[in-house]
């Protein structure tokens, strides 16, 4: 039964019906209130219907119950929502974790470098976005300047006279 739920549920999601499926996740809770799957994807839904604050508690829950599959997206989640509040040290936090699990999830990288920005941090955020673009470009414009682009990657307040 949880099985059959938890796909209409999110079926209700993708076809736009959030509000019905935030109903069905509700339900489930009740019943499954421990389950990583149920909550993260209930936190998932608030995030889609704009209650980031909402959306908290169950992606906290999820990870901290063991969610296996889609944990870095259910971290990527955490650490986005916390940036979206103004939680900024708490977003860099989760991403820090999130990356010593999953180190080459460059989304991850992504979102962090955006609250590096979000913290003031904004040379090392540009620098960490650089990386990003160099490395996953098939511009080729970009890519003829690989080398002098990775150089000044971590020194873009250097002046050379």
């Amino acid at each position: 039964m949880l099985k059959e739920k938890l796909v209409e549920a999110i079926a209700l999601r993708k076809n736009n019906k959030p509000q019905e499926a935030e109903t069905l996740f509700k339900e489930l809770l009740k019943d499954y209130p421990e389950d990583a799957e149920v909550n993260y994807q209930m936190a998932w839904t608030c995030d889609f219907m704009g209650k980031e604050s909402d959306a908290v508690p169950f992606y906290e829950k999820a990870i901290a119950n063991g969610l296996v599959t889609d944990r870095d997206g259910a971290m990527l989640g955490l650490g986005s929502t916390f940036r979206c509040l103004g939680e900024y040290e708490k977003s860099l936090k989760v991403f820090d974790q999130a990356l010593t699990e999953f180190p080459d999830h460059r989304s991850i990288k992504v979102f962090r470098a955006l609250t590096l920005y979000n913290l003031g941090r904004a040379e090392e955020s540009v620098s960490q976005l650089l990386i990003q673009l160099i490395e996953t470009t098939s511009d080729t414009e970009i890519k003829s300047y690989d080398r002098a682009l990775r150089f000044y990657s971590d020194k873009l307040n250097e002046t050379w006279k």
